[in-house]
Order: structure tokens, then C-alpha cells, then sequence
């Protein structure tokens, strides 16, 4: 049974990679003829890691393609993610799973909303890779992906070949708590590495910004996934530490003057808070400042 990648996130493009490397079929969905076209000329996707670089020439084709689908990744941005699989949609089968790459939170719920006969599955990880060019993946550190539905559900049959093909995957019944750490882990490091206009690590100069984020992060998972806050402090500097030479996603888009997923990230956080009436100052502060910097820099703050 055939894989296929919608979508050329650099995660999704990991993923990808390896499973082909593995022995399993695997095809790429890309949206025009012209990004077929570049593709095409590519010769593939690239994956560099280290010294070493891969080339994988995986077959492709079009959205409009009738071939159905019945295994999906799904590896667009946040704010892409709807347009995306609506225009694949009628090629899902009945009971087709679909498993979710994207950051931060709301995308998830807008998709399966369009998908009442396919099975929705949430990722949540902290594996390092970015994108270097069109169909060029860099991993820039190994880590971990948890997958998982809401509800929680057992995993599906085919999830031993993600193991198989190296990718370090466990499956959980707590999928909304992984997310929301990752939203929370999102916020306190991404939106400061852009106003400062730093790599990950020089946020140590930074330590009591960060740490009033961080407490006001565990005010609100405390109230929309409490067991995401437990040791939530220590595990940002964990990640900084553990990224310091490294730009952030949202570093990244905004340095390349690409709309950044702040909506699904500080937006949604701070929608939250005030759904549960929770006066979170800095939090608020912090969307207001990269807000106004997102505009100076004609870029979208939604």
C-alpha cells in the first residue's frame, strides 16, 4: 500500500525520504504543473545530514490525479492545511488515514472537519530539519515524533513501517496534551528569536523574558492540558540549549519574507486565554510586539 506526501514540509519530506529508502512505495503530491516541472528537474528530494547527502528520486504527480489514497501525509503550513487537503479530497477513501505535520494548534481541527470519512492522526515532534531549497531537506537533529488521535484510539496496523524506516515514532492516548506542549514550547522560543533577531541559544542573554513567558505558558495549560505544563521551564531551556545554533521555523520565514504560522501559535495561545478568562500580560505583550514587527515587514499577523 502506497504512501503519499502532500505537501514539501521539510519533516514531511524526512519522512518520505526514509520510508522510500525502506523498501516502501511512496509518492509526492504537488500542487501545479509547474512545481511538477521543478521537481522533475531536481531530480528528486534531497536530504542532507552531516557530510552526507541523499538524493531520492521518488515518483510525483498532481492533486488532480485520480489515483486514490488511502495513506496520506500531510506536510504543508498551518494556514495551508485546509486548502490543501480539499484538493484531495474526493480522492480519500472511505477510512483513510491522514496524518497531521503541522505546528501549533487549530489547523488540525479545521481539517477534520473537511474529512468525516477518513481517520485524522496529530504528530507532535521535535526532530530538526529545514528546508535549504525547493526539494533540498537538512536534518539538523534527531529527536522524537508522537502520533495519536481525539479521541484516543489504538495505533493502526501500518505503524510498525515508520519504526522500520528509522523514524523514532511512539504512539500515545494524549495526543491534544503533546500538542499543547509543543504550542507552549513554540511560544516561549520562536516570537523571541525574531524580535532579537538571534539564534535559539542567544536567548540565555534573555533568561527573565523567557522565564516570565514560560510561567505565564504554564497559567494556561493549566487550564487546557495540565499535564503539558509539568517541568515546562526546564524543558525550554532543554531546547535551547539543545538548538543553540540553530534559527527557528518562524526565524526562518520571517528572514525569507514567508508568512510565519504565528495564528496557530501566539494567536491561538492568546485566544485561549482569553476564552478562560486568564490575564496573561506578557503573553499578550509579546503577540503585540511581533505582530507589529510581522506588519513592518509587509507580512501577514494572522
Amino acid at each position: 500500500m502506497s504512501w503519499h506526501l502532500l505537501g514539501a514540509g521539510s519533516l514531511g519530506s524526512l519522512w518520505a525520504a526514509r520510508l522510500s529508502a525502506a523498501g516502501h512505495s511512496v509518492e509526492l503530491i504537488l500542487r501545479n504543473e509547474q512545481r511538477l516541472a521543478d521537481y522533475l528537474r531536481a531530480g528528486g528530494l534531497q536530504v542532507r545530514q552531516g557530510e552526507q547527502t541523499l538524493r531520492h528520486a521518488l515518483p510525483a504527480g498532481l492533486a488532480g490525479d485520480p489515483l486514490p489514497i488511502r495513506r496520506l501525509l500531510l506536510a504543508c503550513k498551518a494556514y495551508d492545511a485546509a486548502d490543501a487537503i480539499a484538493s484531495v479530497a474526493t480522492r480519500l477513501l472511505p477510512g483513510s488515514q491522514v496524518i497531521l505535520l503541522q505546528n501549533g494548534l487549530g489547523s488540525q481541527q479545521a481539517v477534520a472537519d473537511l474529512l468525516p470519512h477518513s481517520q485524522c492522526i496529530c504528530a507532535s515532534s521535535t526532530e530538526g530539519a529545514y528546508r535549504e531549497n525547493d526539494f533540498q531537506v537538512v536534518f539538523a537533529g534527531q529527536g522524537q515524533t508522537w502520533l495519536g488521535t481525539s479521541p484516543a484510539n489504538a495505533a493502526p496496523d501500518w505503524f510498525g513501517e515508520l519504526a522500520s524506516a528509522g523514524i523514532p515514532v511512539s504512539w500515545v492516548s494524549d495526543i491534544d496534551s503533546r500538542l499543547w506542549r509543543k504550542l507552549a514550547l513554540n511560544c516561549a522560543i520562536n516570537p523571541l528569536t525574531v524580535l532579537h533577531d538571534c539564534r535559539n541559544g542567544v536567548l540565555r542573554a534573555h533568561e527573565s523574558e523567557v522565564q516570565t513567558l514560560c510561567d505565564e505558558l504554564c497559567q494556561l495549560l493549566a487550564r487546557c492540558a495540565p499535564e503539558a505544563a509539568i517541568g515546562l521551564h526546564e524543558t525550554v531551556w532543554q531546547v535551547i540549549d539543545a538548538t543553540a545554533a540553530n534559527y527557528s521555523s518562524m526565524y526562518q520565514d520571517v528572514q525569507q519574507g514567508r508568512r510565519t504560522e504565528i495564528d496557530y501559535l501566539l494567536n491561538h495561545a492568546c485566544r485561549s486565554a482569553e476564552q478562560h478568562g486568564l490575564p496573561l500580560p506578557a503573553l499578550k505583550q509579546l503577540q503585540q510586539r511581533l505582530q507589529q514587527y510581522l506588519q513592518q515587514r509587509g507580512l501577514p499577523c494572522r
